[in-house]
């Protein structure tokens, strides 16, 4: 009787456990992906099942349903869902749940994207480089769930998705791409409160290692080269362009890339419904906490980018990563900035930890955590975008969300007044004078002096220059402002040839970017 029961109980035993493993669970809780103004992708990983049902309505009644695929994501049992919900009306808020056989999602809440004819204002937000750091594993569950989350609910008040459009990241979402565990629980996990409710935007990093992971997790836009999908992609919303790159080795040389984006970069030129290009890629053209990180062919996208905005007119900017650290920067001769988001979660790179350089370029470099908001003001008539960086410091100094920098630029432009030139004009000492101008002005609302730009040239058309100076208020390198102190309104000549002409003049910018017309043309001429 006794061995009878012992039987009976391990059948049970067993048939427990098995529905156990058959029972239906959430691998990774829904988020959004590629939405349109008429449509919205959500995924979402379960451990079996093949139902893929998302049910969605303007209210949480909700009262639709939309069906999509079921895919192998690892050779097991588990399955990543995909729907594409259709026929949505534009800059409208809904409700959604997922379902696959008797598994429920919570309720949760989106918003589709306005058409650029709307001229609507949105937030977007950019963060990279949030791979494990095992000394401090939690890390990019902090940004995300006491970073983002409480900034945006104390700086805008609303719902997620009325405060934040569309979530950009400039590769390095995990450690190992090749792990399959590291995506839910290292990625998704963290950041479901999120991803869950605001569309996410990545492109490759080195770590992800090109793995078939990355493209099964998410659906991108498929409208690169057709040999390339989702390697490279853009991404309209309202008046702003984004374009996603793949800077891997492998693709960051690709020709077909670069064909492809001089391409799209031609036909935005002629879209008038586009004020503003935003493009993503990993790795760094220059970088001052890690020089071995910069990639030239980088290099050849900010070039592409810059001539872009002076033939167009239209600013540009490159999100980029690699560099555990943020830094802010701006081309001398064009409106587009450098920017640097990989503080989401990996070991920031400390200074004097590697290799570094003091790059003209860049304003503002921290080896701080945090994350970048960038507001984007669809205004017809004077569009213009906000960067804020976010910081929650580091190992040494916590900062609970404060931000550390900002800069506003505006589509059209607003150059300040001519500078006059004032000294020298006549002879100077050949071992060096000072060059002098008249203070800044600009008829612009609250814009001041920024940056200066000084030559010297033996010839008046300024083809052989002697001096070639750009300078910016600030320039915080370390904990120091390097420009402190500097009103940009002189700069030495330093030694010159003896007994000889030159002719030099000045431009003036403005915290914007707008640079001013040169100066008249002045002379002197050095003694003996």
């Amino acid at each position: 009787m006794k061995i009878h029961k012992f039987i009976w109980v391990a059948i049970l035993l067993i048939g427990a456990a098995t529905y156990a493993q058959d029972k239906v669970v959430f691998v990774v809780q829904p988020y959004l992906q590629n939405a349109s103004p008429s449509e919205m992708t959500i995924m979402w990983e379960t451990s079996m099942g093949e139902e893929s049902v998302v049910e969605y309505g303007t209210s949480p009644k909700l009262g639709k349903k939309a069906t999509g695929v079921a895919n192998d994501i690892n050779f097991t049992k588990a399955r990543i869902h995909e729907v594409n919900i259709t026929g949505l009306k534009r800059f409208t808020e809904y409700f959604y749940r997922v379902k696959t056989g008797k598994l429920l999602s919570d309720i949760y809440q989106f918003k589709t994207p306005p058409f650029a004819s709307d001229h609507e204002s949105f937030n977007l937000l950019a963060m990279s480089d949030m791979q494990i750091d095992h000394q401090n594993p939690d890390k990019f569950n902090e940004i995300v769930n006491k970073g983002i989350v409480p900034f945006l609910k104390s700086e805008y008040g609303n719902e997620v998705p009325d405060d934040l459009a569309l979530v950009l990241v400039p590769g390095d979402l995990v450690e190992n791409g090749a792990k399959y565990e590291q995506w839910q629980n290292d990625f998704f996990k963290p950041a479901k409160n999120l991803f869950s409710e605001v569309p996410v935007y990545p492109v490759l990093g080195n770590h992800e290692r090109n793995s078939n992971f990355y493209f099964k997790y998410f659906s991108l836009p498929k409208n690169g080269t057709p040999a390339y999908a989702e390697h490279w992609w853009y991404k309209d919303y309202g008046n702003t362009r984004i374009i996603g790159l793949n800077s891997n080795e492998g693709y960051r040389d690709s020709r077909e890339q670069f064909a492809w984006l001089k391409s799209l970069l031609e036909e935005t030129a002629k879209n008038e419904d586009i004020d503003f290009v935003f493009a993503q890629l990993h790795h760094p053209h220059k970088s001052e906490l890690w020089i071995p990180g910069e990639e030239e062919s980088s290099g050849k996208v900010v070039k592409m980018l810059e001539e872009f905005t002076t033939e167009t007119g239209k600013p540009s900017l490159h999100f980029f990563g690699h560099t555990h650290g943020y830094s802010r920067g701006q081309s001398k001769d064009h409106k587009h900035l450098w920017i640097n988001v990989a503080t989401a979660g990996g070991a920031i790179d400390n200074w004097g930890e590697f290799e570094g350089r003091d790059y003209d370029e860049f304003s503002v470099t921290q080896d701080e955590y945090g994350f970048v908001m960038v507001e984007v003001d669809g205004d017809k008539t004077n569009p213009k975008f906000t960067i804020k960086r976010i910081s929650r410091g580091n190992e040494k100094v916590f900062r609970e969300n404060e931000q550390t920098d900002e800069i506003t630029i505006y589509a059209n432009e607003h150059k300040p007044n001519i500078p006059i030139a004032v000294s020298p004009n006549e002879v100077i000492e050949f071992t060096g004078g000072m060059l002098k101008a008249e203070p800044f002005e600009s008829t612009f609302e609250n814009a001041y002096h920024a940056a200066s730009h000084w030559q010297i040239s033996t010839t008046d058309d300024f083809t052989n220059l002697v001096l070639d100076s750009w300078k910016q208020s600030e320039n915080w390198y370390y904990l120091e402002n390097r420009q402190k102190g500097d009103d940009l309104t002189d700069e030495p000549t330093r030694r010159l040839q003896p007994n000889t002409s030159y002719f030099w003049r000045v431009r003036y910018r403005d915290q914007h970017l707008n640079w001013s017309d040169w100066s008249t043309i002045q002379s002197f001429k050095t003694n003996n």
